[in-house]
């Protein structure tokens, strides 16, 4: 029975290094099956693996709950319990556990992540339990049970999706027995967040089990606006997942959940020609009266039809409902300048609506059956995707010069007068077929094929798309594989959507992407520490590449959008998870990168790495008990040198961050309490994280969290 908001009721600690490895959570299902009277009973029991730390199973990586052993893919698994102990409030202090995963920017309340060197798409680089969603937002991480990494091309499944992989939420699931868990976690800022989570049966034949988690939360941000106040935002969430047993054979599930964020605008610092911010750590360009006010509604149904103990048919569908008020003042330097002080700089206000509709349907089939002497896990299946978005948008004067400290009214504008709604909707399909076949106890072949169809009524920019993968699975011994894949990507891009681009309104052709990868996985300790390595090789072609434009023409357009050449990420990674001893766990992972661009030789970035690529990374986090109620935690977060722009001009410095922890757990009548205490940037390392030398995150300093935690 868990909540979470602050974590506190397990803890680690361990020692430091910038190395290591990389491994996974999950949970597994163990089904047990027993004839009643012809109908065939099913128990399904959700536990951890070995450990709080390693878990054997990613749903999102095979569409089905196959072992990690058996997936000829790499891919990392980061479980709540974890994630739980470092405090995480957001999806990228959840992602630092793996390498392999580079932040980006966090403007305009919303994160980005690259996987492998690829920036992830909004609209396909996110998974919720196996289906797309526009994740234009900062994901509420509390109803999360874990979160899967799947690496490289995954097209072949989930159809539109980039080159570097994808994230998959695994949200939390209903239980048969009452969990009622409390937490509160604060902060020195003031920050406040209270959640519960809450689940059970509601008949004494636990055929109607649910799942609730709730959470307010308020945070203040160590930044500032000129006017000395600091940027704030309220969230709430609410939860809902309830299964129904309609048969012994036949489930279904609904879900729902509703987000209100609403934040003050911050884009993040700006840095000059020598990579050095300019005015200060703290300061923040945006006015004070910006701001983001997103409202994100999840319906859900999942059915779940067992045929036979090898056979069944899962279908699912997902609406989602995202709308958002963006009022902004769009702060920018003046041109050739870099002294706003002296010079002053720009904004350009404009209140905006956005509506996106991501409507994703699902239905899957999948069995067990034998051929000779050859076993077969076969998935065959079809998904499908509706998206709309619409726009309204009343934009003030552009380029209004200010100066740093003045106070600046908030405009009058107000999108409802706008009576040109600005709409683009598409339709995207896929059909899919996967064989899983285990030739004897030493070799598996993994082969699929996909195809593509993405339509747009009336634009005549239809995108066609065949995506196959295959894999070898070698097992040299019972504890340990080494496998191979080859896998293919599918990206539409849409067409380009900036009134200050050159190609503004031009339709974009999809970016197709190919990789080669070999890999090993090795349990030991008789199970108890997964470890992980893969080497890499991706090609993009047609890249979609966005520059500044070196001179302004008349018209006024700041960037140009050009698709040419090709992406080449090179590299590798290690990863470890599990246990080392009875009290000491960790995880950890490291990644060397090469990404370059390959672009016509007369092209400024022919040769070129992109943005927030470093070429090594690292992490590690540990718990150690000293007792059974006390157990320390430490971690370590390397980032190398990464570039801030485009023509490599600008470097972001490598820098390494130091987080430790502890927590007490006591019996307080009856009930589990317990309390944690983390510090995050123990050393008060200047450090910048995601982004361009327009918007780059700054990393903030010394940070103190405390948590409480109940359980009934």
């Amino acid at each position: 029975m868990s909540f979470k908001l602050g974590s506190f009721n397990y803890s680690p600690v361990g020692f430091a290094v910038l190395a290591a490895l990389a491994a996974t959570p999950a949970v597994a299902d163990d089904a047990e099956n027993s004839l009643v009277e012809a109908n065939i009973e099913r128990i399904t029991v959700t536990g951890r693996t070995f450990n709080d730390y390693k878990v054997g199973v990613a749903s999102g990586a095979m569409r089905g709950d196959i072992d990690l052993m058996d997936t000829p893919q790499s891919v990392a698994v980061i479980p709540d319990f974890v994630t739980d102990e470092q405090l995480a409030t957001n999806l990228s202090e959840v992602l630092v556990n793996d390498s392999s995963v580079t932040s980006g920017s966090e403007k305009w309340n919303r994160q980005v992540f690259n996987i492998r060197g690829f920036e992830l798409s909004s609209g396909s680089g996110y998974l919720i339990n196996g289906q797309q969603q526009w994740s234009h937002y900062v994901q509420p991480i509390e109803t999360l049970q874990q979160v899967e990494v799947l690496k490289g091309p995954s097209s072949m499944l989930y159809g539109q999706s980039g080159p570097g992989g994808l994230i998959n939420m695994v949200t939390k699931k209903p239980t048969y027995d009452t969990l009622f868990e409390l937490g509160f976690d604060t902060d020195e800022h003031g920050s406040t967040r209270y959640q519960l989570d809450a689940g059970g049966s509601l008949n004494e034949a636990q055929t109607i089990r649910y799942r609730t988690v709730l959470v307010k939360q308020d945070t203040q941000y160590w930044r500032e606006y000129q006017d000395g106040s600091n940027q704030e935002r309220d969230r709430w969430l609410g939860y809902l997942n309830l299964e129904f047993d309609i048969t012994d054979d036949l489930m279904l599930s609904l879900k729902y959940d509703h987000t209100q964020d609403k934040t003050g605008i911050d884009r993040g610092g700006w840095l000059n020609s020598d990579g050095e911010l300019i005015g200060g750590r703290d300061i923040i360009w945006d006015q004070p009266w910006a701001f983001t006010d997103n409202t994100i509604s999840n319906l859900g149904a999942e059915l779940t039809y067992h045929l036979s103990d090898d056979w069944q048919i899962k279908a699912g569908y997902n609406d989602q409902q995202f709308n958002r008020q963006r009022l902004d003042s769009s702060p920018s330097l003046v041109k050739g300048s870099e002294d706003p002080f002296t010079d002053g700089y720009t904004i350009s206000p404009f209140d905006r609506y956005d509506d996106w509709q991501h409507k994703t349907g699902f239905i899957d089939f999948t069995g067990d059956f034998s051929t000779g002497d050859f076993e077969h896990k076969l998935l065959i299946g079809a998904n499908m995707l509706d998206y709309y978005y619409g726009q309204l948008k009343e934009a003030g004067d552009k380029n209004q010069l200010v100066m740093p400290g003045q106070p600046v009214p908030r405009p009058d504008l107000d999108y409802h007068r706008d009576t040109t709604k600005s709409e683009s909707d598409y339709k995207h399909y896929g059909f899919y077929i996967q064989d899983l076949m285990t030739i004897n106890q030493q070799w598996q072949l993994l082969a699929g094929v996909r195809y593509d169809e993405q339509k747009k009524d009336g634009k005549g920019n239809n995108s066609y798309a065949v995506s196959p993968k295959f894999g070898v699975i070698y097992s040299p011994a019972e504890n340990g594989s080494i496998y191979f894949n080859y896998s293919k990507s599918f990206t539409p891009q849409g067409m380009v959507n900036d009134p200050d681009d050159v190609n503004d309104q031009m339709n974009l052709d999809p970016e197709y992407g190919e990789q080669y990868e070999v890999g090993t996985k090795w349990e030991l300790f008789d199970g108890s520490l997964l470890l992980t390595g893969a080497v890499f090789d991706i090609t993009v072609s047609n890249v979609t590449v966005t520059q500044d434009l070196e001179v302004i023409p008349t018209s006024g357009d700041k960037t140009i959008t050009t698709q040419s050449g090709e992406q080449r990420h090179k590299g590798f990674e290690m990863g470890a998870q599990g246990q080392l001893s009875d009290k000491w766990f960790m995880t950890g992972s490291m990644m060397y990168l090469d990404a370059e661009y390959q672009r016509p030789q007369e092209d400024r970035l022919n040769g070129k790495t992109p943005v927030d690529a470093p070429e090594w990374s690292a992490n590690i986090w540990t718990r150690y008990e000293m007792t059974e109620a006390l157990a320390l935690n430490f971690g370590a977060i390397y980032v190398g040198e990464r570039f801030a722009n485009t023509d490599n001009t600008i470097t972001k410095d490598a820098y390494v961050r130091f987080d430790i922890g502890a927590a007490y757990t006591m019996d307080v009548m009856g009930s589990d309490v317990s309390v944690r205490l983390n510090v995050k940037n123990l050393f008060d390392t200047d450090y910048l994280a995601g982004g361009t030398n327009t918007d780059v995150t700054v990393g903030e300093g010394r940070h103190f969290g405390l948590a409480l935690q109940a359980k009934f």
